[in-house]
């Protein structure tokens, strides 16, 4: 019963826990300090390849393997289970490696719905050495089992702030920060575009023109109501994403696969002078998985970033 209430979303938000599953990621967990409340395990086995001192503190429950499988959300279920309290950023200890390597680059989730998507999202920003990760409301919870799975320890490498208001944001970010969004508008077409079909802006991306809709509506909308829609979309100087925009620091907002990117979002990009940031495909492929356009982005992201830094040090070492 335990187990199958702590898969809920009701549950991690009242009571604050989360539950992980897998002797990796309850690793991890334990070796960033998050403190464990409770571990199912099939067999003393699985006890032993997690460090010592921290499984003391958490009540230790001895079940079937039988039972496991039922609660598992895994393929292959491995005999461990742990519902540990949920994490505070704040007061993890991310592995050295991590932090040595970490950039001046942050990544913003916008409305992104799908599980696998976000864990996906976030095991690239690790993969990059992102040094934050802010996910506002509207996204799907990052504690969720799915994203769990799909993020592979990356929830316990960097910093993860969940559940913001737009309002919020800025203050999570370092002063001075540019904000780039991710975008599927061609940098060639005329800086007012008709509106694109709804779905057509997808993958990490706002809809293909100028506008980018919070909520889809009826198509027989009035047009003054799409005039002062269109009113309130700022306008974004457009690039492609391989072309010189990483800043120190910056940040990349990547927006939902149905939604696309919020007018928050936007808003927040011109207040800091940001940039669209475009992957150019071949003409009738619509966009990209969210996903995979936010690898694309944040790796370029780094190599500029890198490249800057590397430029830097070679003018301070000529006499």
């Amino acid at each position: 019963k335990v187990v199958t209430i702590a898969k809920s979303k009701k549950f991690r938000d009242n009571h604050g826990k989360v539950l992980l599953e897998g002797h990796r990621l309850i690793k991890d967990a334990l070796e960033a300090g998050a403190e464990p409340q409770m571990l199912f395990f099939s067999t003393v086995g699985h006890l032993k390849e997690l460090p010592e001192a921290e499984i003391k503190r958490a009540s230790l429950v001895k079940v079937k393997f039988e039972d496991i499988k039922i609660w598992s959300d895994l393929v292959t279920p491995q005999g461990l289970l742990g519902i540990f309290s949920k994490p505070d950023h704040a007061k993890m200890s991310y592995p050295a490696a991590q932090l040595t390597n970490s950039l001046p680059l942050l990544l913003i989730c916008d409305n992104i719905r799908d599980p696998g998507n976000l864990g996906t999202i976030l095991r690239s920003a690790a993969g990059v050495g992102c040094e934050k990760v802010l996910i506002t409301k509207g996204c799907v919870d990052p504690w969720e089992p799915k994203v769990l799975r799909a993020g592979m320890g990356a929830h316990f490498r960097l910093p993860i702030v969940a559940n913001l208001d737009w309002e919020s944001v800025p203050s999570n970010l370092p002063a001075g920060t540019q904000v780039c969004v991710a975008d599927n508008k061609d940098p060639g077409a005329p800086a007012k575009a008709t509106s694109v079909p709804r779905g057509a802006g997808r993958a990490g991306s706002a809809p293909g023109s100028t506008k980018a809709p919070v909520k889809s509506r009826p198509e027989a909308a009035p047009e003054h109501e799409e005039e002062e829609e269109a009113a309130d979309i700022p306008e974004l100087a457009t690039q492609c994403y391989y072309k010189d925009w990483a800043q120190t620091p910056v940040a990349v907002v990547i927006g939902g696969e149905t939604h696309g990117l919020s007018a928050d979002a936007l808003h927040l990009a011109a207040s800091t002078g940001g940039k669209r940031l475009v992957i150019p495909m071949v003409p009738g492929v619509d966009s990209l998985n969210a996903a995979i356009a936010a690898a694309i982005v944040l790796f370029e992201g780094k190599r500029q970033l890198l490249r800057r830094h590397k430029q830097e040090d070679d003018r301070q070492k000529v006499p």
